[in-house]
């Protein structure tokens, strides 16, 4: 099975991006942030056409996410991240697809920091590391992925020092992203790739994807449950090319039916 996070960047906007990497990369489920769009203006149509079904959890003009599946539809479990009823911004979906519990998330960018929306982002984080101790808690197979802000280690940010103060590096939120896999959880690109660059994200200034001038912000984690089935993954690098294109790049990972096989990298 083949599982893909992607932040599209405004899903009607890219809508022909969107559907040109679906019908390429034929994932079996797709997870999209920042959608961009209210509910109502969600494109099933289109999506159902390319062999989707989806749920979605939509707003206007800002954030909103969706779990896609081409493996039988996705049976919704949770919408919006518990933990805090006057939080109303659409950041957070979660599904049970063909076995799998998938968890859709868009943490908060945070900037400026320090400022309160550095603040919402570490109450964000502290309510997603206790939702996630529930969802571990289940001894079944769950993902939780998505456009998470932050960049984990050094390794994952082209020039470091230049990123010290930025709410996607500071101390509090690599701290806080440590603590989260603590839990149990395993970064299934880092397992891959112990020691090599891999970016989901460049800029559309300064010209950084031609110079590989990225970060890496788009995760994986995989439950004790899912962990061993990891087979392979990677960075469909090649979209932020693309005209038109999402300033982030389509991750995936691929799962077996069992642990028999040992992980191996792939994409780029």
């Amino acid at each position: 099975m083949k599982i893909a996070t992607y932040n599209v960047n405004g899903i009607n906007g890219r809508l022909p991006v969107l559907l040109r990497w679906l019908e390429q990369s034929r994932p079996d489920i797709a997870c999209l942030q920042e959608l961009k769009a209210p509910e109502e203006k969600f494109p099933i149509a289109a999506i159902n056409n390319a062999g989707y079904k989806a749920i979605w959890h939509g707003q206007k003009s800002w954030n909103g996410v969706a779990i896609l599946s081409r493996v039988g539809e996705p049976q919704e479990i949770q919408r919006g991240l518990p933990g805090n009823d006057e939080d109303f911004q659409s950041r957070y979906i979660e599904a049970d697809v063909n076995g799998i519990r998938v968890a859709c998330l868009y943490l908060p960018n945070g900037n400026p920091a320090p400022g309160p929306k550095f603040d919402y982002k570490l109450d964000w984080f502290e309510r997603l590391q206790v939702h996630a101790v529930g969802l571990l808690k289940l001894k079944q197979p769950v993902v939780l992925t998505g456009d998470f802000n932050v960049m984990p280690t050094e390794l994952d940010v082209y020039k470091p020092e230049r990123w010290v103060d930025d709410a996607l590096f500071r101390p509090e939120i690599r701290a806080a992203f440590k603590d989260l896999v603590d839990q149990g959880w395993t970064d299934a690109i880092r397992k891959l790739y112990p020691g090599q660059v891999v970016y989901t994200f460049f800029d559309y200034f300064r010209n950084a994807y031609a110079r590989n001038a990225g970060l890496r912000i788009d995760h994986f984690l995989l439950s004790p449950e899912l962990s061993p089935r990891l087979k392979a993954g990677g960075v469909d690098r090649e979209v932020r090319g693309w005209e038109k294109t999402s300033d982030h790049a389509p991750v995936w990972i691929e799962l077996g039916d069992s642990s028999s096989r040992p992980p191996v990298g792939g994409g780029s």
